[in-house]
């Protein structure tokens, strides 16, 4: 039998949007020959809706849209659709079998994932029971993405009869995700014998980014079909017996998923909120320049405004290469210098500030100032300023409030400096956008005179992995340094992680493509008198 698999990038809250998608998806597999159409899960309502399905209004409109769809769709079709199901028994998480004008039978998720960035059991309540279908001769179980990490729900569905296992999912994308998931596939296999169909979404949302990569698995535990990574469509897989026949495309190798995760983060972000176009900060450093060619790739060079906004203690070479890059990619580009701007905020601050010597205020005060610049070129032209800034300084609050953290969206949130490095290289592979010299020379804020990040921060290297062993896999002080790193360095970076918490607080949101990013995973108290690091000499 042909199945087929609507890979789509849908938009949490756009309940119509995403039915009239599904329902073009159902009338082109049903003139495929499709007897089955699997969509991801929440496909009515996206995902996550995260407290939108607490409410009673909400819910209401996206089971009737599952009673429309069931009545507008093929009726020889049976159609998979994911949404908030509220009842007398609670709230679920669930699957409806839609075929023959109707909504035929559910699948409540059992496992609701309550990790990371997932917090399930806090809107929906658990099924427990099994769900099995015949279609083109085929008996059919459902799981959901929750359910096929833990044992339990596909043994249910083959003690129920199923010969294939149907998984609808909303797996958001980190770093390596495509194999974690082959492998837990893997797994349920051996605990039910099931070959399985595993569908997955495609699209930005918020901090979230779906990368698709929907696959199927046969009974002998090989990937038969595989789909594309970050790449919406319909896909058709034929069935036979307990394997399949399906496309081949080849997954990204890890620098391209990057690179690919933040390009439809950021076209996704910017078109799902309905921006006119974006405008960044350039200041002829490599973060600003890997997130405009980030942003030009993602929304086309005609609606992104690098801005320059020199000071005196801007370098010639800053000047010149955001000039070479801003011609390379085809962006408008302005320069508006800060010195006058500057200048009266150091003027009006003059009585306060009377027999003070000049520090980080002075060198804030410029950041603070750009801010302010692109945050009105923001509200005039209806664009979203996109900041520039990385985990590692992120990490270690080598950022300013209110002037470089200023903007909508943060597109390098959750990469390091060193993957900065990379992703630099991997873009100039495709095409050189990046002036080499961007890259080469040492990175600066350029706040003060002969600046280099290193004057405050390790070396990116060791910092990298250092914020790697603390922030992402939570090892003790005690633990870093016995993996070979000097104890004073590791007492200096985990100090200035936990000190900058009440800044990460007020950064935008940017795309997760770690395990563990600053946002909706890793979630600290701002106020705390814990000290880590107390416990190293």
């Amino acid at each position: 039998m042909k199945l087929g698999v609507a890979q789509l990038n849908l938009t949490v809250g756009d309940i119509s949007g995403n039915a009239a998608k599904l329902l073009a998806a159902a009338n082109e597999s049903h003139a495929a020959g499709a007897a089955l159409l699997l969509t991801p899960e929440m496909s009515i309502c996206g995902y996550p809706a995260e407290d939108l399905v607490l409410r009673r209004d909400f819910a209401a409109a996206c089971a009737a849209a599952v009673e429309k769809l069931a009545a507008e769709a093929p009726p020889a079709l049976a159609l998979i659709v994911g949404y908030p199901e509220h009842s007398d028994d609670g709230l679920f998480n669930t699957a409806a079998l839609l075929r023959g004008g109707k909504v035929e039978t559910v699948y409540r998720k059992h496992h609701l994932p309550n990790h990371s960035v997932f917090d399930e059991q806090r809107v929906f309540d658990s099924g427990n029971a099994a769900c099995v279908f015949a279609c083109g001769g085929v008996n059919f179980g459902l799981n959901f993405c929750g359910d096929i990490w833990e044992e339990g729900p596909a043994t249910r569905a083959m003690e129920a009869g199923a010969d294939w296992l149907l998984v609808p999912n909303a797996s958001p994308y980190h770093l390596n995700k495509e194999r974690e998931r082959v492998a837990v596939a893997r797994s349920r296999l051996a605990e039910a014998g099931l070959p399985i169909v595993y569908a997955n979404m495609v699209g930005g949302q918020d901090e979230l980014v779906f990368d698709g990569a929907s696959f199927a698995m046969n009974a002998d535990g090989d990937v038969v079909a595989q789909c594309p990574a970050w790449q919406e469509g319909l896909f058709y897989f034929d069935l036979v017996g307990d394997t399949c026949i399906g496309p081949q495309h080849a997954l990204p190798d890890e620098d391209a998923a990057v690179y690919d995760a933040l390009v439809l983060a950021v076209r996704d972000y910017v078109g799902k909120n309905g921006f006119k176009g974006a405008h960044l900060g350039l200041s002829g450093g490599i973060d600003s320049a890997l997130t405009l060619a980030i942003a030009a790739d993602a929304i086309g060079a005609d609606r992104v405004h690098a801005v320059l906004m020199p000071s005196d203690y801007t370098a010639g070479i800053s000047v010149e290469d955001s000039r070479d890059m801003v011609k390379r990619l085809g962006v408008r580009y302005s320069e508006i210098a800060i010195r006058p701007i500057y200048e009266a905020f150091v003027g009006q601050l003059g009585g306060e500030f009377a027999g003070l010597a000049a520090d980080t205020t002075e060198e804030n005060l410029q950041a603070r100032t750009r801010g302010t610049l692109l945050m009105a070129l923001s509200n005039k032209f209806g664009t979203l300023v996109l900041t520039t800034g990385n985990k590692s300084e992120m990490g270690t609050g080598y950022a300013t409030l209110y002037g470089d953290m200023a903007g909508g969206f943060a597109v390098l949130k959750d990469v390091a400096k060193t993957r900065v490095y990379r992703l630099a290289n991997y873009r100039n592979s495709v095409a050189q956008v990046i002036p080499q010299r961007i890259i080469d020379r040492p990175p600066s804020a350029e706040l003060r005179p002969d600046q280099t990040d290193q004057d405050s921060l390790p070396p990116y290297d060791i910092l990298d992995a250092i914020l790697a062993a603390y922030v992402e896999r939570d090892l003790s002080a005690r633990d870093i340094v016995a993996q070979g790193y000097d104890a004073a360095t590791v007492k200096k970076v985990i100090r200035l992680v936990d000190l900058a918490e009440y800044k990460r607080r007020q950064a935008p949101p940017g795309p997760r493509i770690t395990p563990r990013n600053f946002g909706k995973d890793r979630r600290y108290p701002i106020t705390s008198k814990y000290r880590p690091e107390g416990d190293l000499p």
